[in-house]
């Protein structure tokens, strides 16, 4: 039986450790071809957005690659991929939900890396 089998877990239980656990196994299965140009980014979690708001899951704080004219210069702090807890929690009612919603995150911030507009990743699904 996993995880997301045992009755009475959801995901308003979790720590910040397990969610962040679920982050990782969730950047574990993306594809390889996604995650190979990510050069100087970090992934981070945190509890809420700035404002406050459960309204913004993720945040790419960063130059998208198609915006940069140089790369990766010396002393140069990462770019950031940030993964927000609780606005996931507020709205995933099963742990199979967040987890979907934990990918969909990952994907949508790791496109605007790639220089990918919100409007396009509307067109995709992802947004």
């Amino acid at each position: 039986m996993s995880d997301t089998d045992i009755p009475g877990r959801r995901p308003a239980d979790l720590d910040a450790a397990a969610f962040e656990q679920l982050v990782i196994e969730e950047l574990d299965r993306l594809p390889d071809d996604m995650v190979a140009g990510l050069d100087n980014v970090v992934f981070v979690v945190e509890d809420r957005p700035e404002d406050g708001s459960l309204d913004l899951f993720g945040l790419y704080d960063g130059w998208a690659l198609t915006e940069r004219d140089r790369y990766g210069s010396a002393g140069e702090l990462p770019d950031r991929i940030i993964v927000y807890r609780e606005p996931h929690l507020a709205a995933c009612d099963t742990l199979p939900q967040l987890q979907d919603e934990i990918h969909t995150t990952l994907v949508h911030e790791i496109a605007h890396f790639y220089g990918i507009d919100d409007a396009r990743l509307h067109e995709l699904g992802w947004a």
